[in-house]
């Protein structure tokens, strides 16, 4: 029987290698009259060390993504099928202590908004505490302090700073005392969803760079959910790149932006502004992202794709293999090697 890219025998230097594997991977959102397909069939790989950006429009299912990794689908969500092997544990199979012992000490999240994740009546070193001793009570209140004073530093917030509210920060250190807490049970995986969401370029220039120092320190692998693509250019290695709930492309970040497969893919650096360019029209991926509870039929990018013919609209494009780590879901490709026989 012919082995595919994804059925292959493993070397076990392989398997030590990569951290986190999500296999065929699907979630649905239901309420009465409809369900939405928030996440369907995706395969991810993350080596250990490894920064993978997943980019695409809003409602493409990069946070659900994260969310499910994290264990933190409640309904109307629902995992309906596929594995995610976290360090060789499965942890869609975990009861929720056992997950509680992996979330935060081994895998932490970093939220889009800081003021709906911190308590506003709270101050930030309550905030370390109340988390660090959640996850280990044998942690006492001192020790507890002393790990947030010695992250926040990190993060270049003086730690006399610690008894401060969220309200008497800024937005970018409110983002860093996040990162901070993320930080504080040294994780080896950190989710960052949208970190530099509504900071403004110097701000968000300062918070990258301290998470790539941060990545390099204290060893992390990090997955960065953005929709920014010059985000995903600085900080990425390799770049999963998601439409309507399913990965269009993934690829190493260098071959993304040299040579993207997708027509999702290049309309969307296609949309980026050039100002080394003579031409200054803006373009722009034409028509919006379909509605998830009412997917059309075949590939569901084809309406907005310039190069859709009859079997697009029929028939959904399996994974193709398109070079060394790279696949693809898109019928031009046929000429490559398909994953799946």
């Amino acid at each position: 029987m012919k082995v595919t890219q994804r059925e292959r025998i493993r070397s076990f230097g392989e398997i030590l290698q990569q951290l986190l594997r999500i296999n065929s991977l699907s979630v649905e959102y239901r309420t009465g009259e409809a369900t939405a397909k928030a996440v369907q069939n995706v395969y991810i790989d993350l080596k250990r060390g490894e920064t993978l950006g997943l980019v695409g429009e809003s409602g493409s299912g990069k946070s659900t993504l994260g969310l499910a990794v994290m264990g933190l689908i409640r309904p109307p969500g629902y995992i309906t099928s596929g594995s995610i092997t976290f360090d060789n544990t499965e942890l869609l199979t975990l009861k929720t202590r056992q997950l509680r012992e992996i979330r935060g000490k081994k895998v932490a999240m970093i939220f889009q908004d800081p003021m709906t994740s911190l308590n506003p009546v709270k101050k930030i070193g309550d905030h370390f505490v109340e988390y660090i001793r959640a996850h280990d009570n044998g942690v006492s209140v001192q020790d507890a302090r002393s790990t947030a004073k010695t992250v926040l530093v990190d993060l270049g917030i003086p730690d006399s700073r610690i008894d401060d509210y969220p309200h008497q920060f800024s937005g970018g250190m409110r983002q860093r005392v996040m990162i901070g807490l993320a930080l504080a049970l040294n994780p080896s995986l950190i989710i960052a969803d949208e970190p530099t969401t509504a900071l403004d370029v110097i701000v968000e220039a300062q918070i990258l760079k301290q998470l790539a120092e941060l990545k390099s320190k204290y060893s992390l692998s990090l997955i960065l959910i953005t929709h920014n693509m010059g985000i995903v250019a600085e900080m990425a290695d390799r770049v999963a790149v998601m439409y309507a709930g399913r990965l269009a492309e993934v690829a190493p970040a260098i071959e993304i932006f040299e040579s993207p497969k997708h027509p999702y893919t290049q309309a969307l650096l296609e949309s980026i502004p050039n100002i080394l360019t003579s031409d200054r029209t803006l373009k722009t991926v034409p028509g919006s992202p379909p509605d998830l509870t009412d997917l059309p039929a075949g590939c569901p990018f084809h309406p907005r794709c310039r190069y859709a013919f009859d079997r697009c609209r029929n028939e959904v494009p399996q994974p193709i293999v398109t070079g060394n780590d790279s696949e693809a879901e898109c019928f031009l490709l046929e000429g490559a090697k398909a994953r799946h026989s």
